[in-house]
């Protein structure tokens, strides 16, 4: 069985949903409920399937979290559907604590895979789980950011949220 939610917050709505096997996807803001509930349907869940109470107060904590409060997300999470790659540098990128940064070769070498950062960045692209599985901690080796599945603007603001420093990339002279 899956179920749902979706609250408000201080950037939107977001939505979670989850199994009896621990909390399987997270919605990041969107500007209304019904565009968070299209998406949670679009992965499966069924409409009748809206349970605020399976998540206790998951809910509260991302709230917490989006208005700057370090936040402990410990629960139990349901990886169905991925790779044992995508399980092994998810559960390393929530090794990395708040309000600091690890690179792609630093998650590549915690899974004694030298050399694999580009991988890695193909598992962490995939993450179900922003913010629980703080993907937006992990940059490149030279400081910049990387990429991010949620843009770019997403991710400098949850850096930024946590006090983390970045180089941010020289800007090109016009000419």
């Amino acid at each position: 069985m899956l179920a749902f939610t979706y609250f408000d917050t201080c950037l939107g709505w977001m939505g979670v949903m989850g199994s009896l096997n621990g909390l399987r996807r997270i919605i990041l803001p969107q500007e209304s409920k019904e565009a968070v509930f299209n998406q949670i349907v679009n992965c499966g869940c069924a409409a009748e399937n809206h349970v605020p109470s399976f998540f206790g107060d998951l809910p509260h904590r991302l709230r917490c979290y989006l208005e700057g409060e370090a936040v402990d997300f410990s629960d139990k999470l349901d990886f169905s559907g991925s790779t044992s790659l995508q399980q092994s540098v998810w559960h390393v990128t929530r090794t990395i604590p708040y309000g600091e940064t690890r690179s792609y070769g630093w998650v590549s070498n915690q899974l004694d895979l030298p050399g694999a950062a580009r991988a890695i960045g193909r598992a962490l692209s995939n993450n179900p789980l922003p913010i629980v599985v703080p993907c937006h901690r992990v940059i490149t080796s030279d400081g910049s950011l990387g990429g991010f599945a949620f843009g770019l603007e997403f991710k400098e603001f949850l850096l930024r949220l946590e006090g983390c420093s970045w180089r941010r990339p020289a800007r090109l002279k016009s000419g």
